[in-house]
């Protein structure tokens, strides 16, 4: 299990970005000098626009990585990129030491708001066998191997009780535990995971927090989250994306970062390590910080 930074420790003032933890790791996500821009039409002399601009990140083998940034800031385009689904027009990336498409099989992926119509008679069981999809050789006819595996990762993910009920009767809680044990069914050597924690209770979301730690002891996670507070207390370090990346350690987040980062205000709360992340209003002695900062000559 991963040690958390504990709750009361005095954040660290802004520095360098620290573009790993340790060199000498291994390195299973390469991302150098990506820029990328979805296809528009310029008008003549009009400069591209950017959605990623000269990105670079290492993933190493043991990594949990928040990545963090304002709508738009390209997060999820970032994610696409490692996994091959688009292709950049500039600089190259490596998974595993190979191209994205390559290896695609080998990455798990939970997609941000998956579309799961209430209405369809889809088991549990039937939609975590969906990630065996790339493994089976026989398309959507699944053998012994793939059930074998489906039914592990629901164990791992705690949902293996669901496996025959309908996927439309679950709470959001477990949906999103169900769509990780799909990502999982496929054997991942890599999992990202887009905005897992939206949308569910703090007491769902610290339960779910305890199953990526959980499964960050054998694989590496890369997390992309609007929640500060989540990504600066589990997690090793955080990538700041908004066009450009930076990383930093997570002593390294404070509210003068984020605010230069955001170029807004920002409002922090010391979460207590009991505290299952709530909101400012919590309610678990959490305290709000009362300084505000704003990046000056910058309208809210």
């Amino acid at each position: 299990m991963l040690s958390n930074p504990s709750s009361d420790q005095k954040l660290g003032s802004e520095s360098a970005p620290h573009p790993s933890v340790a060199a000498s790791e291994e390195i299973v996500v390469q991302v150098e000098g990506v820029s990328f821009t979805y296809a528009q039409q310029n008008g003549a002399g009009s400069a591209t626009k950017w959605v990623l601009e000269d990105v670079s990140l290492k993933v190493f083998a043991d990594d949990f990585l928040g990545i963090i940034g304002p709508n738009g800031g390209g997060k999820t385009t970032l994610l696409k990129i490692i996994l091959g689904l688009l292709e950049p027009q500039k600089g190259w990336v490596r998974v595993f030491g190979r191209t994205p498409r390559e290896v695609r099989h080998q990455i798990g992926y939970v997609p941000q708001h998956a579309r799961i119509d209430a209405t369809v008679t889809a088991t549990v069981l039937d939609i975590v066998l969906a990630g065996r999809i790339a493994r089976s050789r026989w398309g959507f006819r699944y053998g012994k191997r793939d059930r074998e595996a489906a039914f592990v990762a629901l164990e791992m993910t705690g949902v293996a009780p669901l496996a025959h009920r309908r996927i439309g009767t679950l709470s959001g809680g477990q949906r999103q535990r169900v769509l990780i044990a799909r990502a999982l069914a496929a054997e991942p050597k890599l999992l990202l995971l887009d905005e897992p924690t939206a949308g569910i209770d703090p007491y769902v979301e610290q339960n779910l927090t305890d199953l990526l730690h959980q499964l960050n002891e054998s694989l590496p996670i890369v997390v992309v989250s609007h929640d500060i507070g989540f990504v600066s207390t589990h997690l090793k370090r955080v990538a700041c994306l908004n066009r450009r990346l930076t990383v930093h350690r997570v002593s390294e987040i404070t509210q003068a970062t984020m605010s230069d980062f955001y170029r807004e205000h920002v409002h922090m709360v010391r979460h207590l390590a009991s505290c299952p992340l709530g909101d400012a209003g919590c309610q678990h002695g959490c305290q709000s910080s009362t300084e505000s900062v704003t990046r000056e000559g910058q309208s809210d």
